[in-house]
């Protein structure tokens, strides 16, 4: 057994069998087993490789685009420069260097990366050494001032919640233990206006997935976007409505038991586009009325 394993059977014991994205976040994050506090992540060395990683070229499309936008609006005299998950800073790093020539543009930027890894902020550093940039905990603790953000595979991170339909009614998905081994389990019945709706689409023992946060960072984002001015431009894999088991693990660029080599697997899951866009409802990509470029990768 690993010592995250340990944790978790322990906290099972506690207090009963957890919710999907308790164990999602433990084993991500834990302060001193998590996935992205021990791991080397990226590369070859690490479990995936990101679209920074394999050519400069994504990070400079998107910087210049950025860029354009921000002449576009204006030239906001001073914004915010924003990345949700930055990684090793590879495509900040290169955002940078595609728009340095941008008169005034690195002289209005205020960079700000929100980073939850001690470990990857340490990456990021070295990776902007000679730039100035503030760390954030999260979206909240952004000014209220233009903002110009990237995302590239930070919401397919983010917890879930699974629900299972049994004949017409839902019930959660949950980690528990059996014979000292954990499993995934059904917990009680749970009602949601979401889940009545999906009545309407699915069957008997059909999944879907649900992810609280994501939804809420996007609605901040929106609203710093609609009040003060400026865009995201949002990438990431997943569909246009949430089905089926999604959930993964991978390990050494293979897929993996998500129950095994827990804190030494990246879990991730695909992202629900539908539950990010309110209107415009596009099959690949959608603009929001705020001004958030949402493209869906795979």
């Amino acid at each position: 057994m690993n010592p995250l394993h340990d944790v978790l059977a322990a906290q099972i014991a506690a207090s009963g069998p957890l919710p999907i994205n308790q164990f999602m976040t433990t084993a991500l994050f834990h302060p001193q087993y998590g996935y992205y506090t021990t791991q080397t992540v990226f590369g070859q060395k690490g479990d995936f490789i990101t679209a920074p990683e394999v050519s400069q070229m994504f990070g400079e499309l998107i910087g210049l685009a950025l860029a354009q936008t921000w002449i576009d609006q204006g030239c906001p005299s001073s914004f915010q420069l924003v990345e949700l998950g930055p990684g090793r800073g590879t495509l900040m790093a290169d955002i940078l260097r595609a728009t340095k020539s941008v008169h005034g543009f690195h002289r209005a930027a205020h960079i700000k990366l929100i980073e939850a890894s001690a470990k990857l902020k340490e990456e990021q550093q070295r990776a902007l050494m000679g730039y100035n940039v503030t760390w954030v905990e999260d979206v909240t603790d952004l000014d209220q001032t233009p903002v110009f953000l990237v995302a590239n595979e930070f919401f397919d991170a983010l917890p879930i919640r699974q629900f299972q339909r049994i004949d017409d009614l839902w019930r959660e998905r949950m980690i528990g233990i059996s014979k000292g081994q954990l499993n995934i389990a059904l917990g009680g019945v749970v009602s949601h206006p979401y889940l009545i709706e999906r009545l309407k689409d699915t069957r008997d023992g059909d999944i879907v997935e649900l992810c609280p946060s994501a939804s809420l960072i996007i609605e901040q984002i929106s609203d710093l976007i609609e009040t003060h001015g400026g865009a995201a431009f949002i990438f990431d894999y997943g569909a246009w409505r949430s089905f089926g088991d999604t959930l993964q693990a991978i390990k050494d660029h293979k897929f993996a038991n998500i129950l095994e080599n827990i804190g030494a697997s990246d879990i991730t899951a695909h992202v629900d586009f539908e539950a990010l866009v309110s209107k415009n409802k596009a099959q690949h990509s959608a603009m929001t009325p705020q001004g958030i470029w949402l493209e869906r990768m795979g």
